[in-house]
């Protein structure tokens, strides 16, 4: 049996490298244009980053999430990890190195169920980084219900006709293409009548009505980055399909599993962030006669943020080992979602700590934790609620159970002491006669 907790010197170089590389070279950007991540660059912003991908590029760390037979570096779920607990600590950082959200997920099922043509026209470009794409799923009614979603796609002739409106289609407004999803055959389950389809930005009735930003953005200015989308009757050629047709939630499932674990592991770089915030406040603020590391309350906001974190990190890096090992997402579809559920609570509770220790300066826009405490709530709603997530893990629990026959719990104490009485009967009596 192999049960390891190491990396292998190799990676390990590879990652303490991109620790580095982050810190001096991508960080910054993030004080310079943080609300520009996932706009199109200009010619200035260009000579600052493409050099940045270009050395990315040259150490073999661009677009790992995707294996060498579909065009990527093929590090695995494990290492992906890994790379994305650094990733975490930067909103720029995942677009110089080839693997920001939702294009990963994106690119990984064209990769997996799109057509030779539909990956070079799509697949492509998103590998070298030259566009960005969407993922244009919930409705205004519909969320975490497939039975709400009203967006439908007729077949035309040679044509799909699509018609309805996604709402919260993040990074539509820069997008190249957008992967819709809509209801083919309204007669059968949602989870058998709904497909996908490739649908570039400018096609004739794609109406980005409105883009709408996060809940700590203000209302006017260019924030917002999330389409509330009006697709009236968008005419798309039939080769417009990704996969089969009625396959759009099998297609999400490959979708969503790994980027569930990518979200977890920025997470724990962000709470490693915000943890390491905390004890540099701590060691150097002063009040009521000593230092904040002195007191008994701080203390125990570091230790149970450390705790806290060394566990969340350890079981999503077990659940990313379990992917590449078993490579069935469905498999561990109740770890990944146990994964989901955890993550906005351990940011919430690290974060809400070390604004605590910072005072006043914590809830400041002169300090990142305003940020990170805005995530959370984003956390607990990307790839779909944690309620639902909840659900998930529960029902894979109990079928591993079965209910007791008897009235009484299997644990019942009175009860499992007779039935050891009658298992041991001759034996007690043998003990009964020698005394």
């Amino acid at each position: 049996m192999a049960w390891d907790f190491s990396t292998e010197p190799e990676f390990q170089e590879q990652l303490d490298w991109m620790d580095e590389f982050v810190r001096t070279e991508i960080e910054p950007l993030d004080l310079l244009w943080g609300d520009w991540v996932f706009h199109p660059l200009d010619e200035q912003r260009r000579k600052v980053v493409d050099p940045l991908k270009v050395e990315v590029r040259r150490r073999g760390l661009w677009a790992c999430h995707l294996g060498p037979e579909l065009g990527g570096e093929g590090y695995g779920q494990v290492k992906l990890s890994l790379m994305n607990e650094i990733l975490g600590r930067s909103r720029w950082a995942p677009v110089v190195f080839g693997c920001q959200a939702p294009d990963t997920g994106n690119a990984e099922i064209i990769a997996h169920y799109g057509t030779a043509e539909q990956k070079a026209r799509y697949l492509q470009p998103l590998l070298d980084g030259e566009i960005f794409s969407s993922y244009s799923m919930t409705e205004p009614q519909g969320g975490s219900d497939p039975t709400r979603f009203t967006t439908r796609a007729r077949r035309d002739g040679e044509q799909w006709v699509i018609d309805g409106w996604k709402f919260f289609s993040s990074n539509a407004r820069t997008s190249s293409f957008l992967i819709v999803m809509a209801v083919t055959d309204p007669e059968v389950s949602a989870y058998q009548g709904m497909s996908m389809f490739l649908v570039p930005t400018d096609t004739e009735g794609v109406e980005i009505v409105r883009n709408i930003g996060l809940m700590h953005e203000p209302l006017s200015g260019d924030h917002g980055m999330h389409a509330l989308v009006h697709y009236d009757q968008v005419r798309v050629p039939a080769e417009s399909l990704l996969g089969g047709e009625g396959q759009a939630f099998a297609i999400a499932q490959t979708r969503l599993g790994g980027g569930r674990i990518h979200h977890a592991m920025r997470t724990v770089g962000m709470c490693r962030r915000a943890l390491d915030m905390m004890c540099e406040r701590a060691l150097s603020r002063e009040a009521h006669g000593g230092l904040l590391a002195d007191k008994q309350l701080v203390q125990s906001y570091i230790a149970d943020s450390y705790a806290q974190l060394t566990q969340f990190r350890l079981f999503v890096m077990y659940v990313a080992w379990e992917i590449d090992r078993y490579h069935d997402y469905r498999r561990v579809r109740h770890d990944i979602a146990a994964v989901k559920i955890l993550t906005p609570q351990v940011l919430h509770d690290i974060v809400q700590r070390s604004i605590q220790v910072h005072g006043a300066l914590g809830v400041s826009n002169e300090m990142p934790l305003g940020h990170f405490w805005m995530t959370v709530p984003v956390m607990a709603l990307v790839d779909g609620p944690t309620e639902v997530h909840k659900v998930t893990v529960a029902r894979q629990v109990l079928k591993a159970h079965q209910p007791s026959p008897d009235p009484w719990p299997t644990e019942h104490l009175p009860t499992r002491i007779t039935a050891a009485r009658e298992r041991f009967a001759s034996f007690l009596e043998d003990e009964v006669a020698d005394l």
